[in-house]
């Protein structure tokens, strides 16, 4: 099966809450998309692999996805192998979509920073057909990030406002990281009574520099073209200035 966008989170969850907006819509315009895991989230102080993978999968049907994989690296010490990085040059030939999504390289947990630097190299290197693994070789088109640094501004911003009911079902079904009154776990950053109205701010931000409700913005590294401008532009909606 081809996908048309792919992403990748370092723990089953990162990605539904970055860009689980941005997933949910390009299924419902028809595109083929999926997930990778990097690992199980085995050393999360809630929950535990098995249950995880099943919040995952339900994550997954909410946003509509074609795929869901998990390339089980470890937890806690996700690096850029060489063994590693083969595994995500199989997983990009198989699938060979043209857009990725990732971690931004800054960041301050170091598996989100590794993730990110491992499908940055792998992305490359999957075009390199002196790396044999029995597959065609293959390199996206473009490499984007998400979970922008503090002061990064993005590249662009896509409207989630319809999807927002989606992107909400997704995040919620990973309710063992969730906040939990009953729950006798210890507590983390996720687990907060405020987390998700916090992310709700971010997304209502980024729709607020491109004048929607909700919004989630990417880093593209690099210059993006605009091969058609009056294409491009006759679908924005400019300022109304009076």
């Amino acid at each position: 099966m081809q996908l048309d966008l792919l992403a990748f989170g370092a723990h089953p969850d990162d990605v539904e809450l970055f860009a689980g907006g941005t997933l949910a819509k390009m299924a419902g315009l028809g595109y083929a998309t999926g997930v990778v895991d990097m690992s199980r989230g085995e050393l999360g102080t809630r929950g535990n692999p098995a249950l995880r993978a099943r919040e995952a999968e339900k994550a997954a049907k909410a946003l509509g996805l074609r795929v869901r994989e998990n390339l089980g690296l470890p937890d806690g010490d996700i690096r850029a192998t060489a063994s590693a990085r083969l595994k995500v040059i199989r997983i990009l030939r198989k699938y060979r979509p043209p857009v990725v999504l990732v971690h931004h390289w800054e960041d301050k947990h170091p598996d989100h920073v590794n993730t990110s630097r491992l499908v940055s190299e792998a992305a490359h290197h999957a075009g390199l057909s002196k790396i044999r693994t029995g597959q065609e070789r293959f390199r996206p088109t473009a490499v984007l990030y998400f979970k922008l640094p503090k002061g990064t501004f993005p590249s662009f911003v896509v409207d989630v406002s319809e999807y927002a009911a989606p992107r909400l079902e997704a995040i919620q079904a990973h309710a063992s990281q969730l906040f939990n009154p009953a729950s006798r776990e210890p507590g983390t950053y996720l687990s907060q009574p405020d987390f998700l109205a916090r992310v709700s701010a971010v997304h209502s931000f980024y729709g607020a520099l491109i004048g929607k409700g909700l919004g989630e913005g990417f880093l593209f590294n690099g210059m993006l073209e605009i091969p058609d401008l009056v294409d491009f532009f006759k679908h924005q909606k400019g300022e109304r200035r009076h």
